[in-house]
């Protein structure tokens, strides 16, 4: 599956301030008879999103018009739980390029960056001005420049360098799945081959 490339964006944010959210919250279990990664932002946070009566909650953030944006913003502790890679594909198919938190479940983080999806780890204090920024201007944007490794709040003005894997972050900037990169290599592997 080959991922949109991005190298620099700007885009407001999504707040959900909740820590230790799992993976069952982000994709329940219900929901993972699908082998293809399309159609699981629909469920995304499925049991938060709607009632038992299957209406929209009204009080969850996702369900209110005023936030929007390709940047979700979660609390201390993001994907623990099952190591399910429908929890990334239901983020990113929801329309998420970038998740922020002070702290991601390993497996978590693999699987987003395996699916395209860019997990950022701020400190807590940067993570809490993001909160407050947002709670002050919900449509207030942020920027993401991959090739410099730096998320900027641009209210603020405060930045933060984030770590990301250097094959990863090539994978993202040519919008490359693991296939996708090597079949890009084709002709270095085969001239490797030929020596």
């Amino acid at each position: 599956m080959s991922i949109d490339k991005f190298t620099t964006f700007e885009s407001s944010a999504v707040p959900l301030p909740i820590e230790n959210v799992d993976t069952d919250q982000i994709i329940p279990a219900r929901f993972l008879k699908a082998v293809e990664r399309k159609g699981f932002g629909d469920n995304l946070f499925r049991d938060w999103r709607y009632t038992e009566g299957n209406t929209p909650n009204t009080e969850f953030v996702m369900n209110k018009s005023e936030y929007s944006g390709s940047i979700l913003v979660g609390g201390k502790n993001f994907g623990s739980g099952s190591s399910r890679e429908h929890a990334a594909w239901a983020i990113y198919d929801a329309g998420f390029k970038v998740v922020v938190s002070s702290f991601f479940a390993d497996i978590f983080k693999g699987n987003a960056l395996n699916n395209g999806l860019l997990p950022i780890q701020v400190s807590a204090e940067y993570l809490e001005e993001i909160f407050s920024t947002i709670e002050t201007n919900k449509k207030a944007s942020f920027t993401v420049n991959i090739e410099k490794q730096l998320f900027i709040n641009n209210t603020t003005g405060n930045s933060i360098n984030f770590d990301i894997n250097p094959y990863k972050k090539t994978c993202l900037i040519n919008g490359y799945d693991d296939i996708d990169y090597l079949v890009e290599m084709k002709d270095e592997i085969e001239a490797f081959e030929n020596k």
